[in-house]
């Protein structure tokens, strides 16, 4: 006769998740954490590399491997890194939103000691089921990475909640993610890209949006300030003007879209079909090696470095600014925003806000980029992504 926990299981994977039948928005505002602190630029890279499965190149590797701790960085002139809190099963946890992957996993009690330091630790109580037999695996192929089992349990996001949603409770992390101060993620790309296994599990997007007034999230990310992501509605004192859309190619699981060009400075616009994504879990824009020659041509004393792998500069550079189209909107990143941080504690050399995406096989559009933008994230039948001005 099949056991009772067995019922449990079976019920929790056939039930289908759901969320409080508010039909209204939400909003969470980010929390910052680090605050002074930022992780190092080749380190940032090749995190960025084994995120998307791709080989990390190797002067990157190199100079990743040389440079230990974290970089000590004035807030008011760089910035600090920005977490969102979540409520699992009734304790909150500060994680990290990423439309680059979809998984909901945290460090949890099952892990080792060692790699529970510094962070808020999971424990699964009364609103938790495990999923018999069901485990989640974003390990790359280094060897470093997460992975661990999965619950279902109940989680709340700017006071809008799911039950049953799937929750991955790493049981063992690498190093890279103990030094990262956040204590997981909250993946907002579709759900077809989702680890756990035997059957992938839905997002907490998939599974609330049926509860909102329309299916969309926006992202309104600062630099030097906490953002907000809203679920739901489009808020129109965020932005100005009219927001313009771009289909969305969901093969890939992620919120990728055809960019229509660039231009440094006051330069003419180049006309090119750019593959990108839009990513909240990546920091800097990884852009194709054209376009990041173009801008670093423009920048005085910069340089393609082997020894910080990747383009870096003089501090004290005056930086131009970046265009990139989507669609017919062009898209301006303010040169302040293209100088991520200095290389090294002391340093007056810093780490270019801009990569290369060589090797990666598609631009990514991160932190850099969105942050001087206001983003939808529309989960319709027939996705798209909206990109329009800040107010100024």
């Amino acid at each position: 006769m099949p056991s009772l926990t067995s019922y449990i299981a079976a019920a929790a994977l056939l039930a289908v998740s759901a969320a409080a039948p508010t039909k209204q928005g939400f909003s969470v505002t980010q929390v910052p954490v680090n605050h002074g602190k930022l992780t190092h630029g080749a380190h940032l890279t090749a995190k960025t590399y084994k995120k998307f499965g791709k080989e990390v190149p190797a002067a990157v590797e190199r100079a990743a491997a040389s440079q230990t701790g974290s970089v000590t960085a004035s807030p008011q002139e760089y910035d600090s890194e920005y977490l969102a809190p979540v409520t699992i099963g009734g304790e909150t946890i500060v994680l990290d939103f990423d439309t680059g992957s979809a998984d909901l996993w945290v460090f949890s009690n099952r892990l080792p000691a060692s790699e529970q330091a510094g962070h808020t630790i999971y424990t699964p109580g009364t609103t938790a089921r495990q999923l018999s037999g069901y485990t989640w695996d974003i390990s790359y192929g280094d060897g470093s990475g997460a992975a661990g089992i999965v619950y279902t349990d109940t989680v709340n996001i700017g006071g809008a909640t799911v039950t049953g949603q799937a929750v991955e409770a790493a049981t063992s992390v690498s190093s890279e993610f103990v030094q990262d101060a956040a204590n997981g993620l909250v993946g907002l790309a579709f759900s077809s890209i989702n680890t756990v296994s035997p059957t992938p599990q839905k997002t907490f997007f998939d599974n609330v949006k049926a509860s909102l007034p329309s299916p969309v999230l926006t992202a309104n990310l600062k630099k030097g300030a906490p953002g907000t992501y809203s679920f739901g509605f489009i808020d129109s004192t965020q932005y100005t003007g009219s927001i313009t859309y771009v289909p969305v190619n969901t093969a890939n699981g992620f919120w990728e879209f055809t960019g229509s060009g660039y231009a440094v400075g006051s330069g003419s616009f180049v006309s090119t079909s750019i593959n990108a994504i839009a990513d909240t879990g990546t920091t800097l824009i990884y852009a194709p090696a054209a376009a990041v020659r173009a801008y670093y041509s423009k920048v005085s004393g910069s340089s393609n470095s082997a020894a910080y792998g990747g383009y870096v500069f003089p501090c004290y550079a005056a930086l131009p600014s970046l265009t990139l189209g989507v669609g017919s909107y062009r898209a301006v990143v303010p040169g302040s925003y293209l100088n991520y941080a200095p290389v090294e504690d002391g340093s007056s050399t810093c780490y270019g806000g801009l990569q290369s995406n060589t090797g990666i096989g598609f631009s990514i559009y991160g932190d850099v980029f969105l942050k001087s933008q206001f983003v939808v994230f529309d989960n319709t039948a027939y996705p798209k992504l909206g990109v329009a001005a800040k107010p100024t």
